[in-house]
């Protein structure tokens, strides 16, 4: 609530005293659309990353999202403003405009899922604390992502413990990481970068 109410906030001002000043594009109506679609798709995409929203109908997206999680935040986005769009042309009977936003639309949709997304990428973790059990425990009772615990030994003390290893898509991690942080505010964890993850609950494309 507090992301939004600051992302609002921006784009008050931003859109009354900056974008105001700046001159109005009157060139072609599809490169207007076309790169309207990139920057709103990219504005999007960083507040949706960092758990926030900019108000509006960006709420509505993210409650469906917590319904249907298996669609990306792109598509949602894309089939709302689509309704949206489509009663638009129908009350101010200008086909044209609307079919310049469905454009740029898809744009911002395609953009905001590559943000979020990252494509195949996702992210690695390693999460070393005493809690280890209730940590994996929350991970797959509530995220359903696959754990494993390795065997450690500190190089220092000499004691041996257990490490959770768990790969997630990326726009999951950071809610793993917020598991990991309030179960045991001390834990020592490590996120690393994945490349490619293949296998069950990621892609399924292999190279034979």
């Amino acid at each position: 609530m507090v992301k939004t109410i600051v992302a609002v906030a921006v784009i008050t001002v931003a859109t009354d005293y900056v974008f105001a000043a700046v001159p109005v594009y009157d060139g072609e109506k599809i490169l207007a659309a076309l790169f309207g679609g990139v920057i709103l798709g990219t504005g999007q995409g960083l507040i949706y990353l960092r758990e926030g929203t900019s108000g509006g109908i960006d709420i509505t997206n993210r409650l469906i999202y917590k319904k249907v999680p298996h669609m990306s935040l792109g598509k949602i986005t894309l089939a709302v403003d689509a309704v949206i769009i489509s009663a638009s042309m129908v009350a101010f009977k200008s086909v044209e405009a609307g079919l310049f936003a469905i454009v740029a639309i898809f744009v911002s949709g395609r953009v905001l899922d590559t943000l979020i997304y990252g494509g195949l990428q996702g992210k690695i973790l390693f999460i070393f604390s005493d809690e280890y059990e209730e940590i994996s425990r929350k991970i797959l009772d509530e995220h359903h992502r696959g754990v494993t615990l390795l065997s450690g030994t500190g190089a220092y003390s000499g004691q041996e413990r257990k490490v959770i290893c768990c790969a997630v898509q990326k726009n999951q991690y950071v809610k793993i990481k917020r598991i990991a942080a309030e179960t045991d505010p001390g834990a020592f964890i490590i996120i690393a970068n994945a490349g490619e993850v293949l296998g069950e609950g990621f892609s399924q494309n292999r190279i034979s």
